[in-house]
């Protein structure tokens, strides 16, 4: 799964092919495809490595405004360090508009991020931590879609982030 991961951030989908991926493990192409019977199952593999990168960033402090800040702070730190993660995960959203399996994955395995950021953010509503009230699950795909946005300009990352934490946490942040 790995080697297919590296595959396509190095040369997109196009790039993917299952016997390369065999050989770049050293194993047999039918070796391969004992672990991973269709191309599919693999695409579907490297969908949920990738997307899970995102859930750990929602472990955090409890205060929702610091929860917030350190998501956003290792968004911003991934950016940086895993560029191969932000071009897997560009190549993963656009093979999905055309391709209904790989949508049902991303869709799948983003609801733990979506999960893990409703929930941060609810919680800051419930303690006063943000600017206003806000709404979960729209501010939820309103963060996605920034860093969906970012991926494509990383070098805009910092700004937009901290436009992003102003719009939430306004003045000071964390008023309970």
């Amino acid at each position: 799964m790995l080697a297919a991961f590296a595959r396509v951030a190095e040369a997109g989908f196009e790039g993917l092919r299952l016997r390369q991926v065999a050989e770049d493990v050293g194993i047999d192409h039918s070796t391969l495809h004992h672990h991973f019977a269709t191309k599919q199952h693999l695409v579907d593999a490297v969908a949920e490595y990738a997307t899970r990168q995102f859930w750990v960033l929602g472990a955090g402090p409890d205060d929702p405004v610091a929860a917030l800040r350190a998501h956003l702070a290792g968004l911003r730190a991934m950016l940086d360090d895993r560029p191969d993660l932000f071009a897997v995960t560009v190549e993963l959203d656009l093979r999905a508009r055309r391709d209904p399996a790989v949508a049902e994955a991303m869709d799948r395995y983003q609801a733990g991020w979506r999960e893990v950021l409703t929930g941060l953010l609810a919680r800051g509503n419930d303690r006063g931590s943000w600017a206003g009230p806000v709404d979960p699950e729209v501010v939820t795909e309103l963060v996605i879609a920034v860093v969906k946005g970012v991926r494509l300009a990383p070098a805009t990352a910092g700004p937009v982030f901290a436009q992003l934490e102003d719009l939430l946490i306004g003045d000071g942040g964390g008023r309970t």
